[in-house]
């Protein structure tokens, strides 16, 4: 009796097992009366070995004809080799072409980066990109079960906007019924009305900017892990961050650890507390280093790059300059010309992965903030109302997915990071 299998259930302790495995066809090899075609599905690679006197002359001639990307279903036996991929093969007793793939394959060695693109819909199938989306499922999976643990509720909000959260010049606009919307840059607005209720909340949604960004780090689609909490100060929502991102590293690093291997990466995950330097501190550093920059002036990628080449692990740049921020940071108490924000950057030169900071909580002063910030007040009144009615003191902050994933994974492109990648340059397919 054949039982239908996933390619990493298939051990070597399974030797002898009669299976049927069904996936696409990877590779393909005929020597003589021996077919071998290495197959892959969702879990990782096999190989077949389909002999001319162990199948049917039809099954026989199905397997030296396969083209790539075929779907299949193979039936054999498991046979433990420790030179095979997983250490077994299948040896084939029947082989079954579900669908037969054109023979004109796009996607071939050596093709370049933008023919990759071009056909991601295909390039997502090789083992790598597959890795890669599995490991950042598992990413996410991780980070939605820590705030559960931990007391946070997790909350849906709303895509389509009316006011800036992070600036005007980076909104996208949409026509909606007649007048104008935009796709939201940050859902941190609505989580400071949720925290109202909820108290601590968390959101794994899509954010949206145009910028005409063409680093190796931006996308103007992509993924954050917001949080909001109640009642809770700068310094608070640090430790938060250090122990969301120190947990989601040791959960990869132990359950993807064979993903990780077929990425051919190594990777220890950070125990905090991160270090921690002021934004002061940080211009200091970067003028040492021989860049021009001056205080007041923000971090861009360059300066990030450079800063962060100096730490070994993720560290926070502290109380960055008022007009570095956007308009709802609290300024620091005793020195009211920066805030209380903080941005983590990863290590090694791949600059920032979040950023965050205190809340303004202060109706009067929000309102006057909103203004010294070239905004109307009106487009934000129901945000005021928040201040007006009930406030408290609440930090809170945006961790992006794919910049973590390509630091985690040391990847050269953020558009590896994720399924379809949106930049300037690129809406499709």
């Amino acid at each position: 009796m054949f039982s239908a299998s996933h390619i990493r259930d298939l051990t070597p302790e399974k030797d002898g097992s009669l299976i049927s495995v069904t996936g696409w066809v990877y590779t393909k090899r005929v020597h003589g009366g021996v077919v071998f075609v290495t197959l892959r599905d969702s879990t990782g690679l096999i190989q077949t070995t389909t002999h001319s006197d162990s199948v049917s002359r039809e099954d026989f001639e199905k397997a030296k004809n396969v083209t790539r990307e075929s779907s299949v279903t193979v039936k054999g036996r498991v046979q433990a080799d420790s030179r095979a991929p997983g250490g077994v093969e299948i040896q084939s007793t029947s082989f079954d072409v579900i669908s037969l793939a054109a023979k004109d394959y796009p996607i071939k060695p050596g093709v370049g980066k933008k023919l990759l693109l071009d056909n991601r819909h295909l390039h997502i199938r090789s083992p790598k990109v597959s890795a890669i989306l599995s490991i950042r499922a598992v990413f996410c999976d991780v980070a939605r079960r820590w705030f559960e643990q931990n007391g946070f509720t997790e909350v849906h909000c709303p895509i389509l906007i009316t006011a800036a959260c992070e600036g005007g010049a980076t909104l996208f606009p949409v026509e909606y019924f007649g007048r104008k919307a935009f796709l939201s840059q940050s859902v941190q607005l609505y989580q400071e009305a949720a925290i109202t209720s909820l108290q601590k909340v968390f959101s794994i949604e899509p954010s949206f900017r145009a910028e005409m960004s063409r680093t190796r780090r931006h996308l103007t689609e992509f993924w954050q892990i917001e949080a909001e909490v109640a009642n809770a100060t700068l310094e608070d929502i640090i430790r938060v961050q250090e122990q969301l991102l120190s947990h989601i590293c040791k959960v990869i690093s132990e359950k993807c650890s064979d993903r990780l291997k077929e990425l051919g990466k190594r990777f220890k995950a950070p125990t905090p507390p991160f270090p921690k330097i002021t934004y002061s501190d940080a211009i200091e550093r970067l003028q040492n280093l021989g860049v021009k920059i001056k205080w007041g002036e923000d971090l861009g990628a360059d300066e990030e790059r450079a800063l962060s080449k100096e730490f070994k692990l993720p560290f926070f740049v502290m109380y960055y300059p008022k007009k570095c921020k956007a308009f709802y940071h609290k300024p620091k108490p005793d020195d009211p010309k920066v805030t209380l924000s903080a941005d983590l950057l990863a290590p090694e030169g791949y600059g920032e992965i979040a950023g965050g900071g205190q809340r303004i909580d202060d109706c009067e002063e929000l309102v006057q903030n909103i203004k010294e910030f070239g905004l109307n007040p009106n487009d934000y009144e129901w945000y005021i109302d928040l201040r007006k009615y009930g406030s408290v003191a609440h930090s809170g902050f945006g961790l992006g997915i794919e910049r973590t994933l390509q630091w985690i994974l040391k990847l050269s492109h953020i558009r590896e990071c994720c399924l379809f990648p949106r930049t300037p340059a690129r809406v499709y397919p």
